[in-house]
């Protein structure tokens, strides 16, 4: 144990999945947590979606597919805490776990990367873009119905690669990581939110612990950021409310504007067909993602996702 001030603190082990991402979220919250007199080991976690490299994840259905090992390896005791990306944690942790802290929130938005093209907007007719998410294909459908979406698969590193070795006119990439990871040479455009609506819970961190551990609560309180909580739990009631989990056609974007929180969310056919907009200002973050939903739902985005799921392009969340 280290001494911080008149206190001992504790040595804390991070659970991780071993992407370039996720490991550089893992180090990100080690030093601060070190910045703070913890020692900290990170302990690396291969999860269900780390292994399904060849099949859409929408098409997997697993719920918690990045984030199950990890839950179970803190159940077990050998790690103290895990962090996610917010938007691959499902919406209803499994019993037994909380999140502690939700960190500083990162660029939200979706970033268009491209050699040749300077926006979406500028792309030839037919041009093939790459992106494995219902929701980004659903919204560039909806604005460029030419365009030719094919899936992609991978870490960071390798999608990059692809669109460096020509496979693909353009990419579309969460800008968070992009920016986290310093891989910002070709991004070209931060799609706007209204243009193209984030995945709830984007570009933050979510720190989990075992529910009612509340010493290790403790010692992670000062990581969490309340704009990013307020924000990130409208959006995390709206999908749920929409029972949808993160690969699904469904954004959720929240803000403070004027004092309030706004929220913008949409649901769509990944065809681009039909798309549902809907936006709505409150106070409380959870009424307030269940009242968008409701909207949406009313409109008819239960029968746009009744679609996709019968259509066979997702797969309902399975336990």
């Amino acid at each position: 144990m280290r001494c911080y001030g008149a206190l001992l603190m504790p040595k804390l082990r991070i659970g991780s999945r071993g992407s370039q991402l996720a490991l550089w979220q893992a180090n990100h919250i080690s030093a601060l947590l070190r910045e703070r007199g913890h020692e900290v080991e990170i302990e690396i976690i291969h999860t269900t979606g780390d292994k399904i490299t060849d099949v859409a994840l929408a098409m997997v259905g697993t719920k918690g597919m990045f984030t199950k090992e990890i839950e179970e390896a803190l159940a077990a005791g050998r790690v103290d805490l895990a962090v996610h990306s917010l938007k691959d944690l499902p919406t209803e942790l499994s019993p037994g776990f909380e999140i502690a802290a939700i960190t500083e929130r990162q660029d939200p938005r979706d970033a268009f990367c491209s050699r040749s093209f300077s926006s979406f907007q500028e792309l030839p007719q037919g041009a093939r873009v790459g992106t494995s998410s219902l929701r980004r294909q659903a919204q560039l459908k909806a604005i460029r119905p030419d365009l030719d979406i094919h899936p992609l698969r991978g870490n960071v590193d390798t999608r990059l690669r692809k669109l460096e070795q020509g496979e693909y006119d353009a990419i579309i990439l969460a800008s968070a990581g992009l920016k986290r990871l310093g891989k910002t040479q070709l991004i070209k455009q931060i799609i706007p939110a209204e243009i193209m609506c984030p995945a709830a819970g984007q570009g933050a961190l979510g720190i989990e612990i075992c529910e009612g551990d509340t010493d290790t609560r403790q010692h992670l309180e000062f990581l969490n950021d309340p704009t990013a909580r307020a924000a990130t739990t409208c959006e995390r009631a709206l999908l749920n409310r929409l029972g949808g989990g993160c690969q699904v056609p469904i954004g959720a974007f929240a803000e403070m504007k004027n004092g309030k929180l706004h929220l913008e969310a949409i649901v769509a056919d990944p065809d681009g067909s039909k798309l549902l907009r809907e936006s709505c200002d409150g106070s409380d973050p959870e009424q307030l993602g269940n009242e968008v939903g409701d909207i949406l739902l009313r409109r008819g985005g239960d029968e746009i996702l009744e679609a996709v799921y019968g259509r066979g392009l997702a797969v309902p969340p399975q336990p």
